[in-house]
């Protein structure tokens, strides 16, 4: 047959740009600073916690909206760090990572002809999860250097056909944090245009300027807003995938339609390690941030040092590079020359932008070993050679 497999919804999409960049990375053995995971394990405890669930047996399926542990863990977290109380049974819903959340919630939530705002730069599976839900997306760019919020964009692009704000903070590719006075003015147009928001805070405790502040904390938003979250950046088990989404009952609900169905339970003996993680004292959050901190400084300083224009993050495990002081004026060009020369691999930031926007700018992930940063900076300084 010749007629076309893939939906026409997804037509255009293509491979992820991290599959892209890692298979070229594997090809070529280069140093892997592109895709997002460390090279370094998380804690012992936690994964002790895992093989302690394992050998008790809770190896079998969990209730569909989550082990209650794991939920009560989550509402304990939200409660300890933002004041946020929500219900573990009604209101948070534990799925397999937060992508598969935001997924879940888009189909829910979301009509064929609904439009999404979204914030440009933005991870790679936003747009693809709207299109799959036959939404339109409402692309508003973040002003550059810093990615702050442009509010006459933001009202420009709601119209009536928005159903919801797309909100990524920390964000991924940004590597900025909303400002609370950001934060408020877009809770002011959801309250004045009746628009939920979902957020993806996958990075809620590695901030190193400004605080991450919660849209769901503030006035009139909790009952608006699904907050998305995940185990795997804040305890680097990335492929453990448990994710969670803290929403009032009838968000929730409708939620858990979608999920039932795609997933329907999670990882039990993951769950049990995860509720275990979460409820880990303070100082293993600061040393969190402060650790990264230090890996952020040493490969913005390395960076600096090879010629790059730095965009040091506010927030994330990554950072933003312009190639233009080097004499590259193509992202994508670069980091295939960066892969295939210099054995290093990058992701071209325009991947997160239409219209190959911010064409200059590369993303490095410093979620890595100072070993493996030391190295790489080694040969990324043969660019100003």
């Amino acid at each position: 047959m010749d007629r076309p497999r893939l939906t026409r919804r997804l037509d255009g999409f293509g491979t992820s740009i991290f599959a892209e960049m890692t298979a070229l990375a594997r090809r070529h053995d280069a140093i892997n600073l592109g895709q997002g995971f460390p090279n370094f394990d998380g804690p012992e405890f936690v994964k002790q916690a895992a093989i302690e669930a394992m050998r008790a047996g809770h190896n079998q399926y969990s209730p569909m909206p989550g082990l209650p542990a794991l939920q009560q863990a989550v509402a304990d977290h939200q409660k300890r760090f933002y004041g946020l109380a929500y219900d573990p049974a009604s209101e948070i819903t534990v799925h397999a990572g937060a992508t598969e959340a935001l997924c879940a919630t888009i189909a829910a939530l979301l009509d064929a002809g609904d439009e999404v705002v979204v914030f440009e730069p933005f991870y790679d599976a936003y747009l693809p999860g709207i299109a799959m839900a036959q939404a339109e997306a409402r692309v508003v760019p973040l002003v550059p250097p810093a990615f702050r919020l442009d509010l006459a964009a933001l009202k420009a692009a709601i119209s009536e056909k928005t159903r919801l704000v797309l909100l990524n903070s920390p964000s991924n590719p940004a590597c900025s944090v909303f400002t609370r006075a950001e934060l408020e003015a877009i809770a002011a147009l959801a309250l004045r245009h009746d628009l939920v928001v979902v957020t993806d805070e996958v990075y809620e405790h590695i901030v190193f300027e400004g605080t991450h502040v919660p849209i769901a904390s503030l006035p009139g938003m909790r009952e608006r807003t699904v907050s998305i979250s995940s185990a795997g950046k804040t305890f680097s088990l990335t492929g453990w995938k448990i994710g969670w989404a803290c929403a009032a009952p009838a968000l929730t609900a409708a939620v858990r339609a979608v999920h039932q169905f795609v997933t329907f339970a999670v990882s039990t003996p993951f769950q049990h390690a995860v509720a275990a993680a979460l409820a880990t004292g303070d100082a293993y959050y600061t040393a969190l941030r402060d650790d990264y901190r230090t890996r952020r400084d040493r490969l913005c300083d390395g960076l600096e040092a090879a010629g790059f224009g730095v965009l040091r993050p506010a927030g994330t495990y990554f950072a933003l590079a312009d190639v233009g002081p080097l004499g590259f004026h193509d992202d994508r060009a670069f980091c295939r020359h960066l892969v295939e020369t210099i054995g290093v691999a990058a992701i071209p930031v325009s991947a997160f932008a239409l219209e190959r926007r911010l064409k200059h700018l590369v993303r490095f992930a410093f979620c890595k070993d100072d070993a493996t940063l030391d190295e790489a900076l080694r040969r990324l300084r043969k660019l100003k050679a």
